[in-house]
């Protein structure tokens, strides 16, 4: 056979272009599997190694323009994505690295409630013509998904037809009909979102700093507002983070299911707590149940949470979210912690205490004990201890504290301190400490002595 296809007289310019072809083919087909492989691993995929895009490594924190490079990035790189600019209320859509529609923004979640719009980079997760709102009983013309119940949409009505009032917003990103329909036309399921506000841009404040000494392996001190690290200590190290996974859990748990929502406590979710208090086949509302996992550190109810969206499905989403607000060295592998294969660093942890202090606050407010009442009512639990140290420190905004054997103590802490003569947030990040308020504790009365 091979013998017949060499003696065939064929024309030596067929064959060269054959040749040319073949080759062009197979760069365009290597081109673009590079190129799905970068983007696909940037907007969350789980299970591939993060090493070909290079971002969020960034030493002592000083990449504070982590979404504009990315920005600068997809340009670059001539992709398709979406732009959410919500300090400037406008959205851009860009074809191959080009600017081809802008359109404004005419509400967005507000800011402090719990509706809203979290800052991050997403996709676009499903389309629909006209998607009815299970939270709001409305149907949300153009829809398009691109977080949990968070959607891109034209402006809302009711069931009747009546259009909902200017100031409705159930923390979604509302264009006008007119807008929407032209963005829905424009983009397609999996097209890069990035959403955005400036609290990600350093305020210029700066500090001169000196050492002191700390029992925690990897440490972490810095100002929220300007990422100036105060202190360090082996920042960029994966350990175990232990129950401090569970600011992780409650992200999640709010942006997923309504916190209205009725949630049975199944049997696989009573597990060993340090303080057990739910009971299998009881049911709480998913608002009820932040309470204990935040404030008592319940497994409990970190796996009540997981159950309700299942597990998988559960732990997906939440190295999904922590890919998405920049924790590129972060990996979870249950919602309570009490696995020693849930990894981070320190400097990924200052970048979640950032996105929930700028996005989700109602979570710090929670830990601290000070959140009693909100659109929900007051919370079904009276009777809970505080386990995070700190919830009579007026200074104490909030966060959470872990242990395991491999972990030892651990905690993220946000402060308001009067620094240089004016209030700062501060993140205190602690790993492996043989006695962790002891050293957030230091750490405080030094950045007070010292600024």
């Amino acid at each position: 056979m091979l013998k017949k296809f060499f003696s065939l007289n064929v024309p030596i310019g067929l064959v060269m272009a054959f040749f040319f072809v073949a080759i062009a083919a197979f760069g365009f087909a290597v081109h673009f599997i590079d190129k799905a492989e970068v983007y696909n691993l940037f907007v969350g995929n789980i299970g591939i190694d993060p090493a070909p895009l290079q971002f969020g490594a960034v030493p002592a924190l000083g990449d504070f323009d982590f979404f504009s490079k990315t920005r600068d990035r997809f340009i670059s790189d001539k992709a398709d994505f979406i732009e959410a600019n919500l300090s400037d209320m406008v959205l851009s859509v860009y074809k191959k690295g080009e600017q081809v529609k802008e359109v404004t923004i005419l509400t967005k979640g507000r800011e402090g409630s719990w509706w809203e719009t979290p800052a991050g980079i997403y996709r676009v997760e499903s389309k629909e013509d006209s998607h009815f709102s299970s939270f709001g009983h409305v149907y949300q013309p153009w829809s398009m998904a691109f977080q949990g119940n968070f959607f891109i949409h034209g402006w809302p009505y009711y069931p009747d037809g009546k259009a909902v009032a200017q100031g409705y917003s159930g923390g979604c990103i509302r264009l006008s009909d007119e807008d929407a329909k032209a963005v829905f036309d424009l983009v397609s399921v999996g097209t890069p979102v990035m959403v955005f506000e400036k609290d990600f841009a350093s305020d210029g404040f700066s500090y001169k700093s000196k050492p002191p000494e700390l029992s925690a392996r990897e440490y972490l001190v810095g100002d929220l507002k300007n990422n100036f690290v105060f202190l360090e200590r082996s920042g960029g190290d994966k350990v175990p983070v232990a129950s401090i996974t569970k600011i992780m859990t409650a992200l999640v748990a709010g942006e997923f299911i309504n916190l209205e929502k009725e949630i049975t406590v199944p049997l696989s979710a009573i597990v060993y707590t340090s303080k057990p208090r739910l009971k299998a086949g009881t049911s709480y509302s998913a608002y009820d149940l932040l309470y204990p996992l935040l404030l008592e550190s319940s497994n409990e109810a970190a796996d009540a949470f997981a159950a309700y969206l299942g597990n998988e499905r559960f732990v997906t989403l939440m190295n999904e979210k922590a890919k998405a607000v920049g924790m590129s060295d972060s990996y979870f592998t249950d919602p309570s912690g009490k696995d020693d294969s849930n990894l981070s660093t320190a400097e990924d942890l200052f970048n979640l205490a950032k996105y929930v202090y700028n996005n989700r606050g109602f979570i710090f407010g929670m830990s601290s004990g000070r959140l009693t009442k909100s659109v929900y009512g007051e919370p079904q639990f009276s009777d809970l201890s505080n386990f995070n140290l700190f919830g009579d420190d007026p200074d104490f905004i909030g966060g959470k504290i872990g242990k395991t054997s491999a972990a030892h103590e651990t905690m993220l802490a946000v402060f308001d301190l009067e620094l240089s003569g004016e209030k700062r947030p501060v993140a205190i990040i602690m790993l492996g400490s043989d006695e962790v308020g002891g050293d957030v504790r230091k750490a405080v009365d030094w950045l007070k002595a010292n600024y």
